[in-house]
């Protein structure tokens, strides 16, 4: 991979003190097995919002995939089907979202930005995705500015082609854009302009889940962008137990942020996330060898997944409870 595509994927904002901490939180975390339970083989077989998964670990939606790979987010999206999970795609994607929902073979969501004095582009996004097949729309709330990441503004310019974000470039120009600043107001509008579930992705404060929850919204993803917009705040998985507890069920709750290991994903399991989003792994698996490299970090996580769940003597995702994981 080029240092700067490098530079543009792994860099966190600040410094990097969330993206450390995101790791850190995990580390931090154990799993207390039972044992006798007579359990020799796991299902780790999930669904969200109606479709299912071969397991609860989701391709999350990362931009200009071109820079990893020749044939960026197509690749990554046969990866992904070839794995038996969801991938969600990127306003800033590299590859037109049509290309890449022809390419796929699994389900498929659409993650929104929404920049500054564009509404009217959002929502044809909003219409291509409903007649592309996409199956929910992201709205991601956390990037009113983007995030300052110094490590890769050292070496912004040396960027290889395969930079271009393709919808947004066709639509709206090369300049540089800035995301909205979003209200309420912009949830419901997105509400009644779909009949897409609708997913909100940033979410940290639990009263902030909440109100997702009151306007209508079928799940929320705990993250912190990758540790990529404000520095200094908890990780994903420092957040999630209180973002579950305030959901209280009536929602779908995911998050992303850590992911390395198929233990990591039974952690967040436990602290209440239904499904778990990774980025950078699978961008790593895409870099190196393609469609191929997405599937095999993908089914590599979940045999660790698997693995982790028989030796904590779980037979499936609905003996996954609170008391599986403690702070060490």
């Amino acid at each position: 991979m080029h240092p700067a595509a490098w530079a543009y994927y792994s860099a966190g904002a600040g410094d990097e003190v969330t993206l450390r901490r995101e790791r850190d939180a995990f580390e931090k975390l154990l799993l207390v097995p039972r044992v006798l339970r007579g359990v020799d083989h796991a299902d780790t077989s999930a669904s969200v919002l109606g479709a299912p998964i071969r397991a609860p670990i989701m391709v999350a939606p990362t931009g200009v995939q071109g820079l990893a790979h020749p044939e960026g987010e197509c690749a990554t999206a046969r990866g992904a089907g070839e794995a038996g999970t969801l991938m969600a795609v990127s306003t800033v994607s590299s590859r037109r979202l049509e290309d890449v929902a022809a390419a796929a073979t699994g389900p498929l969501w659409f993650q929104l930005y929404v920049y500054e004095g564009a509404r009217p582009f959002a929502e044809t996004l909003v219409r291509r995705a409903e007649r592309a097949g996409y199956g929910a729309i992201v709205l991601t709330v956390d990037a009113p500015r983007w995030g300052r990441k110094e490590r890769f503004l050292r070496v912004e310019d040396e960027l290889p082609p395969g930079a271009s974000a393709v919808s947004i470039e066709e639509e709206l120009g090369e300049e540089a854009r800035e995301p909205a600043a979003l209200t309420p107001e912009d949830v419901a509008w997105l509400r009644s302009s779909t009949g897409l579930p609708i997913v909100l992705k940033g979410i940290l404060h639990p009263e902030d889940a909440a109100l997702a929850v009151e306007h209508g919204v079928e799940g929320v993803v705990v993250s912190t962008h990758g540790g990529r917009q404000l520095d200094g705040v908890p990780a994903s998985v420092e957040a999630l137990p209180a973002v579950v507890e305030a959901v209280a069920g009536r929602a779908e709750v995911y998050m992303d942020g850590g992911i390395r290991r198929g233990t990591d994903v039974l952690k967040a399991l436990a602290l209440g996330a239904r499904a778990v989003f990774v980025g950078r792994p699978v961008l790593w698996g895409l870099a190196a060898d393609g469609a191929a490299g997405v599937g095999r970090v993908l089914e590599m996580l979940r045999e660790e997944l698997e693995l982790a769940m028989i030796l904590a003597g779980l037979p499936d995702l609905e003996s996954v409870g609170p008391d599986l994981a403690r702070k060490g």
